[in-house]
């Protein structure tokens, strides 16, 4: 009888762990230790000499345990886990989804580079570019939705600093608004800007569709970045991120990682591998529910548009992105009531079983404000531009029965005078 390969789901209760190491348990136990015990000195230094970037592994050859700042057993079992989802040579899990953000960025971006990356995105991650990068002299240009390959490329040499250009960062699709952009056409234009010794690394945020539903390694990208926080996690209960990628890039993040001191601690990592036992029927069910409300606010009175990508027709632009980039809808969906802020707040304070919080991907249904909220920081003006109004609410589809959830958004919208 042949080989045969499980798929990722079947594999999330038991990849990377051997019981025999941990008394028989079935399930990992927290490794709560600072430290680990080395056979020799020769050991021990080998051990760093890779933990340092010194040299590379050697056939076969692993990474021993060192000290929980550089590797734990409960970080490197769900780091093996995380990678069948994506089919990366490697990830790194970190403490916050910003602090894997902020790592890739600080690690392949340099004083005087140039960054491109996509807007809208994260309000965290908007900020930390416009307003942290630029003190360490980098210069940063954006691109909308729906601009052409030629009108991007037009945009960095409009710079003037083509030949600057460190990495094309992305977040696909784009939070809040849904919006898509084609993953295999930005690896198209970091190729165009790289050179025999310069590599234009890809980065594309995930968080929006988790693991389960895209997978951009596949379409080109060098890495792929989660807030473990959302899908992931999945009970609002840890915060935590993860970078996956190729060997090369993920060797470079590891190492400035062991240096910043931002990796997850060993509860954390027991707490997500928890979580990933039930990924895929959680996202299933929330990517279901998101369907029914979207279907039945699509025609409601009192909203102006639904953004939610199991709504596009196939004569939409993006469709044909949609379908190469994603196996689902997801359970992400903004609409635009008609009014503005004062609209936006009467609908969700009078939400019952939708609860008013920020973040997303979790079991339980979350709405906010973008505007006054996760991306109060982006001037008035290019909220507007990139569409994020006062209009606009963001909804997070979670696992409550569809017919409560809809009851709710419709008592909600009655409140709306």
């Amino acid at each position: 009888m042949s080989k045969h390969k499980f798929k990722p789901e079947s594999l999330m209760m038991s990849h990377g762990y051997k019981p025999e190491l941990s008394e028989g348990a079935i399930k990992p136990p927290i490794f709560q230790t600072s430290t680990f015990v080395f056979k020799t000195a020769e050991e021990g230094k080998g051990f760093f000499e890779i933990a340092y970037g010194l040299r590379d592994k050697e056939q076969n050859e692993e990474l021993g345990l060192i000290y929980s700042r550089i590797n734990n057993p409960n970080l490197e079992i769900l780091e093996n886990r995380l990678c069948l989802w994506d089919e990366a040579d490697d990830c790194a899990v970190f403490e916050s989804g910003m602090s894997a953000i902020s790592t890739v960025l600080l690690e392949f971006i340099n004083p005087g580079s140039l960054l491109l990356y996509s807007t809208p995105i994260y309000g965290g991650t908007d900020h930390f570019i416009e307003s942290f990068l630029v003190k360490m002299g980098i210069d940063s240009v954006c691109f909308h939705p729906g601009q052409s390959e030629a009108e991007i490329k037009a945009i960095v040499d409009a710079t003037g600093k083509g030949d600057k250009l460190a990495m094309v960062y992305i977040e696909t699709p784009t939070n809040p608004t849904n919006e898509l952009i084609d993953i295999e056409m930005c690896r198209r234009i970091a190729d165009h800007y790289s050179t025999a010794e310069k590599h234009i690394h890809l980065a594309v945020d995930n968080t929006y569709m988790g693991p389960l539903w895209s997978q951009p390694l596949k379409h080109g990208a060098d890495v792929v970045m989660y807030s473990a926080t959302k899908y992931i996690g999945g009970h609002s209960d840890v915060i935590a991120g993860a970078v996956l990628g190729n060997a090369e890039s993920m060797k470079r993040v590891k190492v400035l990682r062991t240096f910043l001191g931002n990796m997850a601690s060993p509860n954390t990592c027991w707490l997500l591998l928890r979580s990933l036992e039930t990924l895929q029927v959680r996202m299933e069910k929330q990517a279901s529910n998101a369907m029914e409300v979207a279907k039945w606010l699509e025609t409601h009175p009192k909203v102006d548009h639904v953004n939610y990508l199991g709504l596009l027709k196939e004569d939409n632009e993006n469709y044909a992105t949609y379908k190469k980039q994603y196996s689902s809808p997801g359970a992400m969906l903004s609409m635009f009531v008609k009014g503005g802020e004062k609209e936006a707040f009467q609908f969700l304070n009078a939400l019952n079983l939708i609860k008013l919080a920020v973040s997303l991907g979790s079991t339980e249904s979350l709405a906010q404000h973008p505007a006054s909220m996760t991306h109060i920081g982006i001037p008035a003006e290019e909220r507007n531009e990139i569409g994020i109004t006062d209009a606009l609410v963001r909804i997070s589809i979670g696992v409550e029965n569809p017919a409560d959830l809809i009851w709710d958004i419709e008592q909600s919208l009655e409140k709306i005078s």
